[in-house]
């Protein structure tokens, strides 16, 4: 039997690191001829990625993530040229390791807790109308990181008030009555 992995905080596993993670082994039996992605799937990079590249400097600036960039969406450059992102707080390490999933995986550390100021004045340097924010899943957080959810929404509308905050959260396994609670004291609009 092989001795269980030692994870460290704030480390980010990915790939074939996060996979060994898993108990459960994939084998392959035969070579099976690789699918490629019809035409009409593929999509044409911009020409001038001046937008794309302001989108990145601006989460690089505040230290934000988007889900966007953690999760490999292939659709990155087609949403940050149209001036689209997915923010996702709480940090870019998740506690769960889903296969299908590239988000990478780890021991996170603690929340920054200027993150909800941070992620309002990029909000509102970006000038924006719309929001949406998602997060990783933080089993480690006593209420899944509900009240960071609460606190980010409180300081985007004190930043922006006319803005419409759409939030994705995740399922705060065992937690949902407290985080709801949290949740119904600060809604957003979605």
């Amino acid at each position: 039997m092989s001795k269980p992995i030692q994870m460290e905080r704030g480390v980010k596993y990915r790939d074939a690191d996060k996979m060994a993670l898993i108990p459960v082994k994939t084998v392959v039996t035969e070579r099976q001829e690789l699918l490629r992605k019809p035409e009409w799937m593929k999509i044409k990079l911009p020409a001038d990625s001046t937008r794309i590249q302001g989108i990145k400097a601006a989460m690089r600036k505040n230290g934000l993530h988007s889900v966007c960039e953690e999760a490999s969406c292939p659709n990155l450059s087609e949403c940050f040229n149209h001036g689209t992102a997915t923010f996702m707080i709480l940090g870019a390490i998740c506690t769960r390791r889903c296969p299908f999933c590239d988000v990478a995986h780890g021991r996170p550390i603690a929340p920054d807790a200027n993150e909800p100021e941070k992620l309002a004045q990029t909000i509102a340097d970006m000038a924006l109308r719309y929001v949406v924010i998602t997060s990783v899943d933080r089993d480690d957080l006593r209420d899944g990181g509900a009240q960071h959810f609460a606190d980010c929404i409180s300081a985007i509308r004190a930043k922006s008030p006319n803005i419409k905050i759409e939030t994705l959260v995740p399922d705060f396994r065992g937690r949902m009555d407290r985080a709801l609670e949290i949740l119904t004291a600060t809604p957003p609009d979605v």
